[in-house]
């Protein structure tokens, strides 16, 4: 089978399988949008036809379709070769489709979408504004997506549920590649924080040799400290490493203060050319620059106990459907 047609079809079964009921062609073939799959619903019939036949999905009439275990059993084994780069090449395409324009406020952002029952959500409201206050945020801003809001179900959430849209870190590179400027992302990290300021990386993980985004697997595995860094200065935090041309540094300070005003704001530190920062060496010819992770203050929710699950890069949201975070409760209210 070609390379291109697998893979696609992984993903119909992976959007399958973190649906919380049958799900049809439409709904899929949004989702698969906000993957970079650019294909039509058309096409979407055929697969699922496909996989139908082949024993990997059922057909549940006008309720859409279910994976079967042999659908599940596929998933557990994709091969190995298929999932290394796949972040790398995702963070890629949506850079390049994403279309916000810094000058004019206006267009499409880079989203993360973390899943949270509704029933925890008057807890979970104010340790993020916590995060976000204390400028371990990407910007202030933030989306609710709920059933009224979903664009056709573009993403899915459960109907006890909510999802709290943050902005993805990745949102800086297509803004800095719509001025023109090149972005390499290196790795995402834990940053030590020490009296308030970065000192080092203590983990990382580079984003061509991982399928999940490296922040999704520290929340996961209980490693960050968004609390000691918020209550004493001193904890562990996300964070990502990119690489810019050295040419190109002053106009990076310029847009990062144009970022800041914005509500975007995610550059930490910007280093000097060729000089290490963090500890980080960095290469000939470019100057490092440490991001804030845009799932930080999803993360402190875990760190308190609150069931939570995070997607990074889920798919575009127009930049007006953001809000500031200070309206985060008053919204949450007005849900019940």
């Amino acid at each position: 089978m070609d390379d291109y047609i697998e893979k696609k079809r992984l993903a119909i079964l992976k959007i399958i399988n973190e649906s919380s009921k049958p799900i049809g062609s439409h709904e899929i073939t949004k989702i698969l949008a906000n993957m970079g799959y650019e294909i039509s619903e058309r096409t979407v019939r055929f697969d699922l036809l496909a996989m139908d036949k082949d024993g990997f999905t059922e057909y549940l009439y006008k309720k859409g379709r279910k994976l079967t275990e042999k659908g599940l059993e596929e998933i557990a084994k994709a091969r190995v070769f298929e999932k290394i780069g796949f972040l790398s090449a995702k963070i890629d395409r949506m850079t390049y489709r994403m279309n916000f324009n810094l000058a004019k406020r206006l267009g499409s952002i880079v989203l993360n979408i973390s899943i949270i029952e509704k029933s925890h959500l008057a807890k979970a409201a104010p340790l993020i504004c916590k995060v976000i206050e204390a400028g371990y945020g990407m910007g202030n801003l933030l989306s609710l997506i709920t059933g009224d809001n979903n664009n056709n179900n573009t993403y899915s959430i459960p109907e006890n549920a909510v999802g709290i849209g943050t902005v993805c870190s990745i949102t800086i590179n297509g803004i800095l590649l719509g001025q023109g400027i090149p972005t390499r992302s290196q790795f995402g990290g834990l940053l030590e924080i020490e009296n308030n300021k970065p000192t080092r990386f203590v983990e990382l993980i580079n984003y061509d040799g991982t399928t999940l985004d490296p922040l999704e697997i520290f929340i996961k595995g209980g490693m960050t400290d968004h609390i000691q860094a918020i209550q004493t200065g001193t904890g562990l935090i996300g964070a990502s490493f990119r690489e810019m041309p050295s040419e190109s540094r002053d106009q990076v300070l310029i847009i990062a203060d144009q970022l800041k005003q914005a509500g975007l704001s995610g550059f930490l530190k910007i280093g000097y050319p060729e000089q290490p920062l963090c500890g980080v060496p960095v290469n000939i010819g470019s100057f490092g620059s440490i991001i804030i992770g845009g799932l930080n203050p999803i993360a402190i929710l875990a760190e308190s106990g609150i069931p939570v699950e995070s997607k990074a890069l889920s798919g575009l949201l127009d930049f007006n459907q953001l809000f500031h975070y200070s309206e985060l409760e008053n919204r949450i209210k007005q849900l019940s």
